[in-house]
């Protein structure tokens, strides 16, 4: 579904991706591990349009996205939840989920979408009417999902959905995108919990300094040494 071939990136002088290449095949959870500064949020944000690439390819469904536009990335069918969550704090919870289905490919699906939410979420159809500055970190991460999901999306790449939650809540939310991905949304799951990260992934890479240092199935990385030693500290 979505290829990533030699992709570089600059912040200014310094590089930030260094001639990645991945492959997220359509239906799976490909993980992307690594520790802070790694270039893991640059390479998301490159998918999505936020950042213009140095040079590279990343296609999706056969059609070569670098350089496009964010809006124009989101509308073919590619969304983020973005690291930290950004919901808008003043505006109610209908209207942030709102706001994801302005999408020309998503306003024709609105009710269908936000039916699908709710049921995901039932926190969210109670809480519809309440600012979204007002919920818990737990609640503000199920509105992000929620209002990406609102945009139709095929293809959903999660920038560490467990950032500054409780244990208990991150299990919920690990499993919420376990749960969409069965419904056959493929998932990209960027991660700092990298044993919890593998164990849901079909393929995973290694991301260290701005380049792949490592890949493999989810399996596979979660028994190298290399991985034990460097993240799960065996």
């Amino acid at each position: 579904m979505l290829s990533v071939e030699h992709l570089d990136l600059f912040h200014g002088d310094a590089r930030a991706l260094d001639d990645v290449s991945l492959e997220v095949p359509d239906g799976a959870i490909v993980a992307i591990v690594g520790a802070n500064g790694a270039g893991k949020t640059s390479l998301i944000r490159t998918i999505a349009g936020m950042h213009r690439p140095a040079g590279g390819r990343i296609t999706f469904r056969g059609v070569d996205i670098a350089g496009w536009p964010s809006h124009k990335v989101c509308n073919l069918g590619i969304g983020q939840v973005a690291e930290g969550r950004q919901v808008f704090p003043s505006l109610t919870v209908l209207e942030n989920l709102e706001m994801g289905a302005m999408l020309p490919r998503a306003k024709a699906l609105r009710r269908r979408q936000l039916e699908r939410v709710y049921a995901l979420f039932p926190i969210m159809a109670e809480r519809a009417s309440q600012a979204a500055g007002t919920l818990s970190g737990g609640q503000q991460q199920m509105l992000a999902i929620g209002r990406c999901l609102m945009g139709a999306p095929e293809l959903v790449m999660f920038d560490e959905p467990s950032l500054g939650l409780s244990p208990t809540v991150v299990q919920d939310v690990l499993r919420t995108i376990r749960d969409l991905n069965a419904e056959g949304l493929t998932c990209v799951l960027v991660e700092q919990n990298v044993a919890v990260s593998l164990k849901l992934a079909s393929r995973a890479y290694v991301l260290e300094n701005g380049r792949i240092t490592l890949s493999g199935t989810g399996a596979e990385l979660l028994a190298d040494d290399r991985v034990r030693q460097a993240y799960l500290g065996l």
